[in-house]
Parts: structure tokens; sequence; C-alpha cells
């Protein structure tokens, strides 16, 4: 905390008392109220320009500056603007010489035209602002006067946009005028506040009393926790008038009382920055385990910033980029002003497809720093997909790579948005099919009417980095974040609210049980389009202040010499990545030794493969994580200290503050310990609800707020859950949830098709397998080859079944419902004989 005091009210002082006053009482600046008063601008006075230099010499050895000096001109008087405007300027060129980095400005006189008031500021500042741009130097407008309704001060600041203009918060005047709490000012001015004046008082009969700090009725508890709110990291100044107190003149007794006062707030903020040790001491991590934290994303990464700027959080083996925490949040930071200056606000929806580049983690970090909302879009979809997910999600900025093995992501949105062939890059995009769509962002390659990604960020100089702060301060932590599309239980993907509350404290959770810390080195190959990188990978890393190292997509060859070379600690993979990687000709020669833990999920994970990876991979603390996109994911976890049977052959145990149980289906009654039924979760991870889709939100979310995931689980006496079945539909294939209706509502486009059914079959490698049945309208003939081209045209790969069976019906109840089980018994059955399944 940098504590100074004003020099207001103290006639009769000189300089060298002043600064001798501040030494003594432990201050770090002295703020000058009045530069033209002789005891600062005589002959032998510290502004004089001849002696500027050595003024700040004498400061830079008593550990003093000066943070600011205050202009005493009403800027809003019409009749001395000239004067005005001299004077300002003066304080400039002063603050330019003494290495003061503000002046303070003010409109202390309330005008009976507000309006007309408001225009002298503004065409004032539009005559001073130039020279203190061409000086470094940055006007601070006081919050007094008309101008201690900080709404209103805003509006002023927002229609300059300029980084030479900011705010000075006089707490008092904000309170006592304007009626403000502290948490309303630092909503309205955010990061704008870069000075803060600090008195106290009380109201009597006869008025306002000033008293001494802690002394009055001003809520201090309330101003020190919206600074903190904002990571303040300014100037606080006392103003101080003797006349006041004539019982009290005494300077030093004044100033030793504040910064004692103050003192005590400082304390506070060390305690709060306590770290935790992991369980070796080999590593750090900030928030204590099994409890919730009242974050945003970007207050996240702040308070990491704060705590291990040096660390390292990104570096990326096969990639030209590595950043620090600090690093990071700067490159955060620019594409945010790139964003908001492409029209991207507060809920704003903006989808990135792209596989785990650098971009996609700067756009993510970016967009809900702002209040947007992120939509990652699943890398291997294709026109089909890619239209519905852009239009139904209303998506407004399309960020993007070329293409991803058989997907042309460029020929697809050419097709989708042929008006970009004639819109010049950086115009309002408006596209007939995609009616929200207005910027297109393109990652390594270059198309017509799109902004590439280096030129998008010639545009960050449009935007004041003070823009970007005020608008994380608006954020709340209960806004949606993150929009995860996913097939739920019926239909096409629905998109998934989820929520920073949601995000940040599931990732915490599972970073928890990992005893994730800043000794751990992530290597993150699962793909940031599902719930499994975003939130089990990245933000279980960046909550512990770990260092990640992404695959910018999966390969065993790139993922085994990572581990080799980087030392990593910790993976996640679906079963299929693993077997991949003990199958490989370099899995031999990779050492393991500095391995400890990771997660296996996204699919049924047997026992003996995890067994595995723990002997041959070292991964001693290997988990399994239960759950759902619609819960954040997590719902069930174990622990590292856990046996290894519990951590194999269950899903561990519910998380801290969400309950977890199983029902019976059929009647809704909780179910005994041991017997299957549904697994239903109610807690902080749920999500908000499905975009657009009500019906489908209040189906998935009963009236009671248990979310119903459609799988069947088992809980045994000490709490910990197996997963058994499946109530629904849905087919996971090598981690990818896949909805069969989806598939199905394709097929029945086809001109030969009369109907279709599909069906998941076991796999040895993927878990399960696509089956289409299909019927062919009458006297149309198809082959298999011919049905899997037809969907491979329009759908992603891992959604091309892999068996074809054309039949003449389908099995039904005498109610006339398919029984789909009975055609999957039948299938299993067939497939047999002809020895094409194990």
């Amino acid at each position: 905390m940098k504590l100074s005091f004003s020099t207001k009210g103290w006639k009769n002082t000189t300089w060298q008392e002043f600064c001798n006053a501040a030494v003594e009482c432990g201050f770090s600046g002295i703020e000058i109220h009045d530069i033209n008063a002789p005891e600062f601008n005589d002959k032998n006075g510290p502004a004089n320009i001849e002696m500027a230099a050595a003024t700040v010499r004498h400061l830079i050895e008593n550990k003093l500056c000066i943070p600011c000096i205050d202009s005493l001109c009403d800027i809003a008087d019409l009749n001395n603007t000239e004067k005005n405007t001299a004077e300002t300027i003066s304080c400039i060129r002063y603050a330019k010489a003494l290495k003061a980095p503000f002046v303070r400005i003010h409109a202390p006189k309330t005008q009976q035209d507000e309006q007309l008031e408001d225009q002298l500021v503004i065409d004032f500042l539009k005559t001073v602002i130039p020279t203190a741009e061409e000086n470094n130097i940055t006007l601070l407008m006081e919050t007094a006067g008309v101008y201690s309704d900080t709404k209103k001060l805003s509006a002023i600041l927002n229609t300059f946009a300029c980084d030479n203009l900011a705010v000075l918060w006089d707490i008092h005047h904000t309170y006592r005028d304007a009626g403000e709490r502290p948490d309303e000012t630092v909503t309205n001015l955010g990061a704008y506040i870069k000075h803060v004046h600090f008195k106290d008082s009380c109201e009597t009969q006869d008025g306002i009393q000033y008293c001494l700090i802690g002394e009055g009725t001003l809520p201090v508890d309330e101003i020190h926790a919206a600074l903190r709110s904002l990571n303040y990291d300014g100037f606080i100044s006392l103003e101080w008038d003797p006349e006041w107190m004539p019982d009290l003149q005494d300077s030093s007794v004044i100033f030793s009382h504040f910064v004692s006062h103050m003192s005590l707030y400082e304390q506070e903020n060390k305690t709060m920055s306590h770290l935790y040790d992991n369980q070796t001491h080999t590593g750090k991590f900030v928030w204590k385990k099994e409890e919730l934290i009242d974050a945003t994303f970007s207050q996240v990464l702040d308070k990491m910033v704060e705590e291990f700027p040096d660390q390292y959080m990104f570096k990326f083996t096969t990639l030209d980029y590595t950043r620090t925490y600090a690093q990071f949040r700067d490159d955060v930071d620019e594409f945010c002003r790139v964003l908001i200056s492409m029209g991207v606000k507060a809920g704003t929806h903006v989808t990135a497809w792209a596989t785990n580049l650098p971009q996609w983690y700067i756009a993510f970090w970016a967009v809900t720093k702002i209040g947007a909302v992120l939509i990652p879009m699943n890398t291997a979809y294709k026109i089909h997909e890619a239209e519905y997910i852009l239009r139904q999600s209303d998506t407004h900025t399309l960020i993007m790579i070329d293409g991803f093995k058989d997907s042309n992501y460029k020929e697809i949105i050419q097709e989708l948005c042929p008006e970009l062939a004639q819109l010049k890059p950086g115009e309002k995009l408006h596209c007939a099919k995609l009616p929200f769509l207005r910027n297109v962002i393109t990652i390594g390659f270059r198309m017509k009417g799109c902004l590439e990604w280096e030129d998008a960020m010639a545009r960050a100089d449009l935007v004041s980095k003070d823009e970007v702060h005020r608008m994380a301060a608006a954020v709340d932590k209960h806004d949606v974040c993150n929009m995860q599309y996913t097939s739920g239980t019926t239909g096409f993907p629905k998109g998934v609210m989820l929520t920073h509350y949601n995000v940040v404290n599931d990732g915490k959770c599972i970073g928890d049980r990992m005893d994730i810390s800043t000794a751990d080195r992530m290597m993150i190959q699962v793909p940031m389009v599902h719930c499994f990188g975003m939130v089990l990978a990245m933000t279980a890393s960046v909550t512990h202040g770990a260092t990640m190292m992404p695959i910018p997509y999966f390969s065993p060859k790139s993922s085994l010499a990572c581990i080799n070379n980087e030392r990593i600690t910790v993976f996640h993979g679906v079963p299929t990545m693993f077997n991949l990687m003990f199958t490989h000709p370099d899995f031999a020669k990779t050492d393991f030794s500095y391995m400890r833990t990771g997660i296996m999920a996204g699919a049924n994970c047997p026992p003996e493969l995890m067994r595995k990876a723990a002997a041959e991979m070292n991964m001693k603390g290997i988990l399994s994580v239960y759950g759902l996109t619609e819960a954040s994911p997590g719902c069930t976890m174990g622990e590292i200290n856990e046996s290894l049977d519990d951590r194999v052959e269950t899903v561990g145990k519910s998380f801290p503050y969400i309950e977890c149980k199983t029902i019976d289906p059929a009647t809704g009654e909780d179910c005994p310990d041991g017997a299957n039924g549904e697994f239903v979760v109610r807690g902080y991870n749920v999500m908000k609800g499905y975009y657009k889709m009500p019906k489908a939100t209040a189906e998935a979310i009963d009236k009671d707020g248990w979310l119903h995931s459609g799988d069947l689980c088992c809980r045994d006496e000490r709490g910990y859950f197996k997963v058994t079945g499946r109530l629904k539909d849905m087919i996971i294939r090598g981690g990818e949830n896949i909805y069969p209706r989806e598939i199905e509502e394709l097929i029945l486009t086809n001109p030969k098709v009369h109907d279709v059914q599909v069906i998941g079959i076991p796999d040895p490698r993927f878990g399960e397998e696509i089956m289409a049945c299909v019927i062919l309208k009458k006297g149309e003939s198809c082959t298999e080859e011919e049905m899997k081209k037809f969907v491979d045209a329009h759908m992603a790969k891992h959604k091309v079944p892999r068996y074809v069976h054309f039949m003449s019906d389908f099995p039904m109840n005498v109610a006339g419902k398919i029984l789909k089980y009975k055609m999957r018994e039948q299938a299993v059955e067939r497939l047999k004989e002809m020895n094409e399944l194990k």
C-alpha cells in the first residue's frame, strides 16, 4: 500500500518540513497542491525548473516521490477558459519535470445547465489532452462537484477512451455528495481510478464534520474491499486541513495516525495472500483446498500474476510461444482491446474454431475478461454442424484456423458467408445465413473479408487499456463465460451455458484433489474444445499456478517427446490416447520418472488400463473423474492419497459443496447404497441452462434443482460411485459424445433412405463404434461405402458410421416403439458370427 499526503491547507510549511514529515511518518509520496505557491516555486523551491532535477534526486534518496500535482482551476468555468487551459498545461510541464505521473483537474461548481457544463469540460479536455499525451502525463478528473456522480463522470471519460485521462477518486465526495457506496463507485469507474483522496467525516446537525481516519462514519472496510477488488496499486493520499480541528495542529500526530490506521489494512492484505504448500513441499498454491472461491477468470489470472508473476504459464514445445503469467496477461489485455474495437461487449458470443494454439488460449481469457462468452467449436466439424452451431449460438465473432484433418474451415465459411468476398477487412459483416456474425478473424492464413490475427492485433491501439479494466471490473462471477455444445439427451447439440463460478470452482476442486501446484508441468494433449481440456486441464492448472505445455493436436510421438524432454508431471487423456502412446515405438525410451498423476476420462476407462498407466508411466496418482458438460463437468473424483483400487475401480466421491445421489428412474425415489439408479447432481457446478432452449433446460433440471444425467450409477456405503450404464442413447466413441439422432436426421436427407436408426456397438479400441441401420425406399439400392461417403461429406469423421446395415424393418414392441436395445443385441451377434467383433 502506497501512502501520500496532500500539502493542501498546511500553510507556512516549508518543502523540507514536508519531506521530513513524510520520512518520519512512513509515507511514500507528497502530493503538491498549488504548485505556484511561494514555498514550491520561489528561487530555491522544489518546483523551480532549475531545481527540478535536484528535487527528484532528493526525493529518490529519501524513497519518496510526487504522485500527483493539483491544479486549482475550475475547468467548467466559462469565464476563465484561457486561464484554466494555461494553468493546466503549466501543471503538466511541472509534472514532467518532477517525474509526477498525474495532474489533478476538477470542476467543483455546478452550473444550472449540466449539459452545458459537460460540454465545457469536454471542450476543455480536447484542448489539453494533446499536451498531456505529448508529455506522457495522465490527467485525473476528480470525483467532486457534479462529477461526484461517477456514472456521469464515466460517460465523459468514455467519450475519449484515452490512456492519458483517468480519475482521482475523492471518497468523501462520492459517498457524502452523491450517496454512492464504494462498490458502486468501483463498478462505475473500474480501472479509471488511478489515485485516491481519503478523509473521514461524520454528519452532524451542523453539517459535515471531518474526523481522523477511522473515527468518522465513512465505510472504511468497504472502501478497502472496493480497492482490493480493483487490485488497486496506486497511492492513497490523505487530505487534511488543520482548520478542521483547531485543537489539533500537530501534523506529526495527524500523519502518524493515518499511517498507523492504514497499516491495519496492509496487514490484512498480507494475510489474504497466504500461500499453501503442496504435499511434498515442492510447490505452492493460493487457495485453501476443498473451499470455493469468489472469482471470475480474469480475477484468477490477476491473482496468479500477483503471486507468481515470473512463473511460466505456457510453454509450447512445438511452437514458438513461451509466456510467464505476467506476460500472458499482457497478451490477453492486448487482445481484449482488439475485441472491444470490433464491437465485442459483455454477453457477446465469440466462437473459437481452432486446435490447441496460443491464440485459442489468448482468445478464451480475453473474451471472458470483458464479460463476453467463448464458444469452442469442435475441430472435426464440417459444414452441416458448423452452420448449426454458428447460427444457433448467435455468434458475433468467429476466430478460426484454415482447417484440420479432413475439415476445410476456409471453404466452409466461404460457402456459408459468400458476402465475405465483397467485404473490406475490418468492416462489419452482414451474412444472410448467419445473421448475427459480424467479424471473422483468421489465424495463420488470409481470406477475403477477414482480418488475419496479426492485422487484428494492430487494432489494439484504438481502445484504451482502462476500458479493458473497466469492463473486467463489471463482470460478475455468475455471468456466463462459456457455452459448450453437447448432444445432451435429445436432438441436435445444445449450448450449455456455464458461468465463471461454475467453471473456476470445478477446475479448482479438480486441481485440489490432484494436489496441483507451482511445481507441476501439465502437458495438455486433450482438445480445448471439450470441458476435459478447458476445465480438467487448463482451469485446474491456472487456479494452482502450474505451467501448461499444450500440444496443438494429439500425436503420440509429440506427446511422448514432451513428457521426455520437459519432465512432465501431469497429463490427461481418453483411453484411446493412452493405448496409442503405449503402442508407439518411442514409448520404451520415454523418461516417465517425473510423472506423478493425471486423469483418464471421457469414455469407459478399463481398470486394467489405468493400472497399466500407473505402473508403466509412473502415474501412481492416476485418477478418474465422472461428470457431464452440464455440470461444468466434474461431479465425483478420487484423491491421489486414496488406494489405487478405489481410484481405478470407482469414479470417487462427490466434490465439496455438491450433492450427488442415485434415484430410481421410474419413481424418482432415492436408491439405497449398492443399487443401480440414475445419477443426479445439485450444486454450484450445475449449468445456468441450455441457450435458447428453456424446455430442454426444464427437462434436464427438475424443480428441486437436480440435474439428471441419464447415466446409471451405483454408490457404495463409503460414498464411492461406479458408472454401470446409460439410460440415454448417446454413443461415446474415443471420448467424443455422439448423439444418434443428429446422424439419423442427416441420413434421412439422403433421397434413397426411407428410415434409419443409429446405434452404438462395443469396440475394444474406441469403447464404442457407430452402426447405421438403414431402410431404403422401394426400388432404391445403395452400398455401405456410398452411405459412409454421404455422411463423411457433411459431418465430422468421428460421426461416420463404421458399420452400415441395410434392413427391411426394425424390431418394435406392441406399442410400435422401436427397440434399439434389441437391434444392438442382434447386430453384436451378427458381427461376432462374421468374426468382425471380438
